[in-house]
């Protein structure tokens, strides 16, 4: 095996940049793909992991319309003013699959404490809105259900804001913010979680109890939607159905009439997402292919010539005893070795780049081994395959002919 190694690093460097193009194909081919799977798969990842700051099993219902971003978060437009609190009870008390559910109206404003003002979102809920949404305090209290009936001033704020206003959590806790003209009373800090799916800051809101907000930030009778947990994650597709025959009832709209409201679950906004990450995988085959097809063809032409020039050497060769078997298994360990050493060097290069996205997106990265070993087989399986008909061809040469000429 050694000697037909150096065999074949010997003939190869004849042809030196025939061979490095002849690698770079099939290099190309497999750092395309191992890139583009492994960072799909990242993204992917991270849209699973993004999905579960929202909620178990989350079902939302909002007033407006959905309009999804080319980045595929998700975007309210056109807020309707029809949305109730009655509607959020009756959703949260006739969907069988509902297990709790709390309203919510929200809008941005700023928040002021001293000379320090921060632009933040408010969100008037209900005290079991902690639960629905998975939400963990760094600090404090949640308001309870009596602070709402009472529509008591009290408030828990986002990470963010309260590093903003007061420079820790702790320092927050029984201090007075401002809104416009109304004032708060800061009962709690929520525990750091990041941006959802849907591209809200989860750190940077301002969580009161839903009554305050209504009567005395906003002075409104209107909520802008209802966020209800279900029992499964199977129960989606039927809570939704469920949910908008219950809501276009109680809007009155006939048939024909456009919804004033939509309703959503985490997992729609996976599905954009994930449409977009498969049409990226489609085209990093496409492209991979088209990368392997040329390092193959590279490899064929090269085993070609070599195969042409070589004749004397196939010649003595067999002369001195080599079998038609041997000269063969030569040829195809050449074209072989070019093309795992060019399936290799894609792979190394393709993890080094999904690694380099990885760390610089915030994204989880695993090495997914399976299509590592996909590449790899798949460069050798080409380079076999390109090697054949040369090979073939370098076998088919007579001893006596090639020595006669020579």
């Amino acid at each position: 095996m050694l000697f037909v190694l150096k065999i074949a690093i010997a003939s190869l460097r004849i042809h030196r940049l025939r061979t490095i193009l002849a690698i770079v194909g099939v290099l190309l081919g497999a750092l395309c793909l191992t890139a583009v799977q492994h960072i799909g798969q990242a993204m992917y990842d991270k849209a699973e992991a993004e999905t579960a700051k929202l909620g178990t099993n989350l079902f939302m219902a909002r007033s407006g319309q959905l309009r999804f971003t080319p980045g595929g978060t998700s975007r309210a437009r056109r807020e309707a003013t029809t949305f109730t609190i009655a509607d959020a009870e009756t959703l949260i008390q006739q969907l069988p699959m509902a297990k709790k559910g709390s309203p919510f109206a929200t809008r941005s404003m700023p928040v002021r404490s001293g000379g320090t003002k921060v632009q933040s979102s408010i969100i008037g809920v209900w005290p079991v809105y902690a639960q629905v949404r998975d939400l963990e305090l760094a600090n404090g209290r949640f308001f309870t259900a009596r602070e709402e009936e009472e529509s008591s001033k009290v408030c828990v704020l986002g990470s963010k804001v309260a590093e903003r206003l007061f420079g820790s959590s702790t320092a927050a806790l029984g201090e007075q913010v401002f809104f416009f003209r109304a004032t708060a009373r800061v009962i709690g800090v929520l525990a750091p979680k990041g941006a959802d799916i849907v591209g809200t800051d989860q750190d940077d809101q301002v969580l009161v109890p839903l009554s305050t907000y209504l009567r005395r930030f906003a002075n409104q009778d209107w909520i802008s939607g209802v966020y209800i947990t279900l029992n499964h994650p199977e129960d989606e597709a039927a809570a939704k159905t469920a949910a908008e025959a219950i809501l276009r009832q109680r809007h009155h709209l006939g048939e024909g009439k456009r919804d004033d409201f939509f309703v959503m679950t985490a997992r729609d906004t996976m599905k954009v997402q994930q449409q977009a990450l498969d049409l990226v995988r489609t085209l990093g085959w496409i492209s991979s292919g088209v990368s392997f097809a040329v390092g193959g063809l590279g490899i064929l032409s090269i085993m070609v010539l070599l195969a042409r020039t070589r004749r004397l050497e196939i010649g003595v060769r067999r002369a001195v005893g080599a079998r038609r078997r041997d000269i063969i298994r030569q040829f195809v360990f050449e074209s072989g070795l070019m093309a795992v050493t060019g399936g290799l060097l894609g792979v190394l290069g393709g993890l080094g780049l999904a690694a380099l996205v990885a760390f610089f997106g915030k994204m989880p990265f695993h090495l997914d081994l399976a299509l590592v070993s996909a590449v790899l087989s798949g460069s050798l399986g080409l380079g076999l395959l390109a090697g054949a008909y040369p090979a073939w061809e370098a076998a088919q040469v007579e001893v006596l002919e090639v020595l006669r000429g020579e």
